[in-house]
C-alpha cells in the first residue's frame, strides 16, 4: 500500500539520505580541507535517485528501511566520487555542476581527487560496519557493489564512454556503455535493496532485468535534456555531449528516435517489474519518473 504521492516520497527519503550523509562525514577525524571538499560534493544536492530506489527496493519486500540506510548512503557516496572524477580536467572538463562550481574548480585537482578516493573507500567501511546487517549480507553487499563500481562496472563504462568520442557507434554499443555507466549502479541499488528485505532469487533476476533497462531509460534522458533541456534546471550547460563529441542517443537516432526508444524501454522495464511481484510499489512510479523528469 502506498501512503503518499512520489513527490512526498521522495523528498521525506532525500531528507533521511542527506541526513544521514551529514552524519557519516562531520565526525570523521581527518584533515579539514579534505572533508570540506568531500562534503561539496555531497551537499551540492541532487536528486538522490539511487539511494531512493534502494529503499522503495527493499520496501517493494517489506523489508526494513532502517537496514537499508547506510547501504543507500554508500552507494551515494560512490555515485559523489564518481561524479568529482568525471569533472576533472582529464575527463569530461565539466566546471559547473548542480548549478555550483565542480569540485576541482572550488578546491584544485589533486584534493578533488583524493575527495573522490576518500568516498569510494569509505563507502565499503560503512556497509562492513553497519550493526543492523548480517555477516552474510555484508559480504554480499560489498561484493555487488565493488563489482558494480569497478572495473568490471562503472569505471568501464566511463573508459568505453570516453573511448567512443569522436566516433560512431550503434545502438547495441552505446546501450552497453550506458548499461555499464550508469546502469550498473542502479542495478545494484535495486538488487541490494531486495536483498535487504529477503526477495527471493527468482525476484531479484527479473528486479536485475528493470533496472538494466532503467539505466537506459535514465541515460535516453540524460542525453535528451542535454539536447533540449533548460540549462537552470539542469544545473549544467546544455550541448556539453556535442561539445565534447559523445556518442549519444540524439546523435544516433535523433531526438524524435531518442524518444521512441526511450518508450520501448519503459514498457520492458515496467514488463520486468510485473515479473518481479513489484509493480503495485513506488518501483513502478520511479520508472515513470526516470523517463519524464526534467533536470
Amino acid at each position: 500500500m502506498l501512503h503518499e504521492t512520489l513527490d512526498t516520497y521522495i523528498e521525506n527519503n532525500k531528507r533521511i539520505v542527506h541526513h544521514e550523509l551529514k552524519n557519516q562525514l562531520d565526525y570523521l577525524p581527518i584533515p579539514n580541507r579534505l572533508k570540506e571538499s568531500m562534503l561539496y560534493s555531497i551537499e551540492a544536492g541532487g536528486k538522490r535517485l539511487r539511494p531512493i530506489l534502494l529503499i522503495a527496493s527493499n520496501e517493494a519486500y517489506e523489508g526494513d528501511p532502517q537496514k537499508a540506510i547506510k547501504t543507500a548512503v554508500a552507494l551515494e557516496m560512490i555515485h559523489t566520487y564518481s561524479l568529482i572524477h568525471d569533472d576533472l580536467p582529464a575527463m569530461d572538463d565539466d566546471d559547473v555542476r548542480r548549478g555550483k562550481p565542480t569540485n576541482h574548480i572550488m578546491f584544485d585537482e589533486a584534493t578533488a581527487i583524493l575527495a573522490g578516493d576518500a568516498l569510494l573507500t569509505y563507502s565499503f567501511e560503512i556497509i562492513s560496519n553497519d550493526p543492523l546487517l548480517s555477516d552474510k549480507q555484508k559480504v554480499q553487499l560489498v561484493q555487488k557493489l565493488s563489482y558494480a563500481s569497478g572495473p568490471k562496472g562503472m569505471v568501464a563504462g566511463q573508459f568505453l564512454d570516453m573511448e567512443a568520442e569522436n566516433k560512431s557507434v550503434t545502438i547495441k554499443e552505446l546501450e552497453e556503455i550506458h548499461d555499464l555507466k550508469t546502469g550498473e549502479l542502479l542495478k545494484y541499488a535495486v538488487s541490494a535493496g531486495a536483498l535487504i528485505g529477503n526477495a527471493s532469487q527468482s525476484q531479484v533476476k527479473d528486479l536485475n532485468e528493470f533496472a538494466y533497462y532503467l539505466g537506459l531509460i535514465f541515460q535516453v534522458q540524460d542525453d535528451i535534456l542535454d539536447v533540449t533541456g533548460d540549462q537552470d534546471r539542469l544545473g549544467k550547460p546544455v550541448g556539453s555531449d556535442e561539445s565534447n563529441k559523445k556518442s549519444t542517443y540524439p546523435k544516433l537516432l535523433g531526438t524524435h528516435g531518442a524518444l521512441k526508444q526511450k518508450e520501448i524501454y519503459v514498457e520492458k522495464a515496467k514488463n520486468a517489474l510485473k515479473n518481479a511481484n513489484a509493480d503495485h510499489s513506488y518501483l513502478m512510479m520511479l520508472t515513470d519518473y526516470f523517463s519524464e523528469r526534467d533536470h
